[in-house]
C-alpha cells in the first residue's frame, strides 16, 4: 500500500514551502519580534493569492475544494518555518466549521473574505479541553446562549482565542440554557458587535491570543449550528491539525541540529561523530517519525470520515511526549547556540511548550487510549 502523497498535495506543500521561505525566513520573523507586528498582513495576503488560505474551502467560496489532509499540509509547513501560526489556527477552525454546518447565507458573507485574505476568522475551540467531555465542561462554566424572540442572547467569556486580537469574526461554543433543552450551539459573530470586548493575552511564543468576554444580541442567522456531534467534530480536527503543526516544528528542529552538529567542531572534528551526540541526535529522529507518522495518521483518518479516537489520541502523546523531547534534544546538542533569540531554534521550542499543553497532555492521551482500547 502506497502512503505517500499525490503530486497535487506535494506541489501544495512545494508551494507553502516556497512562500514561507521567502516571507517568514528567520531574519524576517526576527525583525517583526523586535517591533512587535506579530500579523503579518503581507505573509497573509501572499498565502491568500496563493489560495493556501482557502484550500479546503468550496469552490462556490473562491475555495481550492480540497480537503483537511491539504489544510494540514500548508500548516505543516507554517510549523516548519516557525512562523506566527495562531492565525492560520484560528482560520482553519472558524473556516472548517462554516464550510462542513454553516448556511449558504454564512458562507456567503463569511467565507469569499477568508479565501481573498480580506477578513481573519477564527474559532474559539482550541483552549476549551483536549477531549469532548473537558470541552464540553469548560463551554458550560465559560459561555451561555439564551433564546429570546429576536434571536440569541450571548454571555461569558472566551479564553485564548488564537489570533482574537486581529480577528474580524469568530466562530464559538455556547451552551443552551432554555426550558425544556440543553446542549452546546456553535455561533459566528462580529468581532465588532456591541457588547463583545476583547484584552490580549500573553503566550510563551510572544504572540498575543485574547479573552473574550461576551455580553451581546445576536440575530438567529449566527446560529451555525446547535447538531450534538458538531463540537466533536471540530475538537477531533482541531486537535490533530495541532499535531500536524507539531510535527513541522520537529522536522525544522531536527534539521537544524544536524546541520549545526555536522558543522560545529570540537577536537578537530565535526561533534556529529561523538557517539553521545549521534545518540541523542538518533533519538530526536525517531522521536520525530513517531510525531509525523501519527499526526498524519490521525489526520488522514479524519479527512476520510473513518473513526479515529485512538489515532489521536496517539497523535496526541507523541505530540507532547515526543515533541517536547525533540526539541530539548535540539537545544542540548546546540548549547549556547540555541538559546540565542537571532538563531531560529527557540521558535520550535516555544511553540512546541505553547502547543503540549493545549493538546492536553502526555498522561491524559494515555489513559484516553487505554480506556478506548479497554471498550473495544
Amino acid at each position: 500500500m502506497d502512503f505517500s502523497f499525490g503530486e497535487d498535495q506535494e506541489d501544495l506543500r512545494a508551494l507553502a514551502r516556497r512562500i514561507f521561505e521567502d516571507l517568514a525566513a528567520p531574519a524576517r520573523l526576527r525583525e517583526r519580534e523586535l517591533a512587535r507586528e506579530w500579523f503579518d498582513r503581507r505573509l497573509w495576503q501572499e498565502l491568500a493569492s496563493a489560495g493556501l488560505l482557502a484550500v479546503g474551502l468550496g469552490e462556490d467560496v473562491g475555495g481550492a475544494g480540497r480537503g483537511f489532509v491539504e489544510s494540514c499540509i500548508v500548516l505543516e509547513e507554517a510549523g516548519r518555518a516557525g512562523a506566527a501560526v495562531d492565525p492560520l489556527l484560528g482560520t482553519l477552525a472558524g473556516g472548517m466549521v462554516l464550510e462542513r454546518f454553516g448556511s449558504p447565507d454564512q458562507r456567503r458573507r463569511w467565507l469569499p473574505g477568508v479565501t481573498e485574505g480580506s477578513t481573519l476568522l477564527t474559532g474559539g475551540f482550541s483552549a476549551l479541553g483536549s477531549d469532548l467531555s473537558d470541552l464540553v465542561a469548560a463551554v458550560s462554566r465559560s459561555t451561555r446562549a439564551l433564546r429570546d424572540a429576536d434571536g440569541w442572547f450571548l454571555r461569558g467569556s472566551l479564553s485564548c482565542v488564537p489570533a482574537g486580537m486581529d480577528a474580524d469574526a469568530v466562530v464559538l461554543p455556547a451552551r443552551i440554557e432554555e426550558a425544556g433543552r440543553s446542549g452546546v450551539a456553535i455561533f459566528v459573530l462580529d468581532t465588532a458587535a456591541e457588547g463583545l470586548s476583547r484584552e490580549p493575552q500573553p503566550t510563551v511564543t510572544g504572540y498575543p491570543q485574547a479573552r473574550f468576554e461576551l455580553d451581546t444580541r445576536v440575530g438567529p442567522e449566527s446560529l451555525v449550528t446547535d447538531s450534538p456531534d458538531a463540537l466533536a467534530w471540530v475538537l477531533e480536527r482541531v486537535m490533530a491539525a495541532m499535531c500536524v503543526l507539531q510535527s513541522g516544528c520537529c522536522q525544522a528542529a531536527l534539521a537544524l541540529t544536524a546541520a549545526y552538529t555536522s558543522t560545529r567542531e570540537q577536537f578537530g572534528k565535526p561533534i556529529a561523530t561523538f557517539q553521545a551526540v549521534g545518540q541523542r541526535a538518533a533519538d530526536a529522529y525517531v522521536d520525530t517519525e513517531a510525531v509525523r507518522l501519527s499526526a498524519w495518521q490521525a489526520a488522514w483518518r479524519l479527512a476520510e470520515e473513518l473513526p479515529a479516537a485512538e489515532a489521536l489520541a496517539v497523535a496526541k502523546f507523541w505530540a507532547d511526549d515526543g515533541a517536547q523531547r525533540v526539541v530539548h534534544g535540539a537545544q542540548h546538542l546546540h548549547g549556547g547556540v540555541g538559546v540565542d533569540r537571532d538563531y531560529p531554534l527557540h521558535r520550535y521550542y516555544l511553540i512546541t511548550k505553547q502547543l503540549a499543553p493545549t493538546l492536553g497532555g502526555a498522561t491524559p492521551s494515555l489513559l484516553r487510549l487505554g480506556a478506548l482500547i479497554a471498550s473495544s
